[in-house]
């Protein structure tokens, strides 16, 4: 690596990665477990023919999607760096799709470029389960959670505050302030979808708030309580974590990116069901 950085051809590429967090044990490499940033490198090195580490902007947990994480990694070789997107798909296994690919500058970062992080959680409540949507969502369909509820709790939550209640342990970070720039709780048909962005996220952080937040949407908890909880810093009141199939890295922001909005901005689907009024009625639709 140490080499590489004394090339005088050497390029920093940017790539807006997909991949679908039920068969990953997260992004970071592990031993013992199959990562995303494993098969990555491990593409990389193919066409290379030696290993090059790569730099993510965010360490989703196992189990965790992503419509547009971002990375990158330094080359020397003669290939365009707007055709690694194509050339790693080649390769890539089938729940890894890399978007786009781009030269950036060698001070950029994919990491500490960064200005923020959005994340999107994403519950189903209707009774009847929907094997087509149950691998991006918590089936929750126990009690109706109430989303002008959710967004109440939510709004207190912006600013920058010290969320040590929602960090789980394990964590390397020196210390649990976040800035959160924007929070969204929003109904589609069965589909309810929670939004937050942050400068950062604490180690599990988006998975115990919504723990925690459907016990007020269900009205197990009170405003006040689910406040009082976070500001006091009382992590033990904090017992569950929502399942990691409902959580997606949505997307990262820059101040200079130099890939298309198209390519990153909103690219996880969001579920939508038309109910057919007749249909319902138990009419015959032609």
């Amino acid at each position: 690596m140490d080499k590489l950085k004394q090339q005088p051809n050497r390029k920093r590429v940017a790539l807006v990665i997909q991949y679908q967090g039920g068969r990953f044990h997260g992004w970071q490499r592990q031993p013992t477990q199959r990562t995303v940033q494993e098969d990555i490198e491990t593409s990389i090195a193919q066409v290379l023919g030696y290993h090059v580490p790569i730099h993510g902007a965010g360490r989703t947990d196992a189990g965790v999607h992503a419509a547009a994480q971002v990375a990158h990694f330094d080359d020397v070789s003669p290939i365009p760096p707007q055709r690694w997107a194509d050339i790693l798909n080649q390769r890539l296994p089938d729940d890894i799709l890399v978007r786009g690919s781009a030269e950036v500058p060698l001070t950029w970062h994919a990491r500490f470029s960064a200005l923020w992080r959005r994340y999107r959680y994403t519950f189903y409540t209707d009774k009847c389960p929907n094997l087509f949507v149950s691998p991006f969502s918590w089936h929750y369909y126990y009690e109706p959670l109430e989303v002008e509820l959710m967004t109440k709790a939510l709004n207190p939550l912006l600013g920058r505050h010290h969320l040590a209640a929602f960090r789980r342990a394990g964590s390397k970070r020196h210390h649990s302030w976040v800035e959160v720039q924007e929070t969204q709780c929003y109904r589609q048909g069965p589909f309810i979808h929670l939004e937050i962005q942050a400068n950062g996220f604490l180690y599990g952080m988006v998975r115990l708030l919504v723990g925690l937040l459907v016990e007020v949407g269900s009205g197990k908890r009170s405003l006040a309580n689910f406040t009082e909880i976070w500001q006091h810093q009382q992590r033990e009141q904090v017992k569950y974590s929502a399942p990691a199939k409902g959580l997606c890295l949505l997307r990262v922001g820059y101040p200079d990116f130099p890939l298309p909005s198209s390519i990153w901005f909103d690219t996880q689907p969001l579920f939508v069901f038309q109910v057919n009024q007749e249909r319902e009625a138990g009419k015959m639709v032609t």
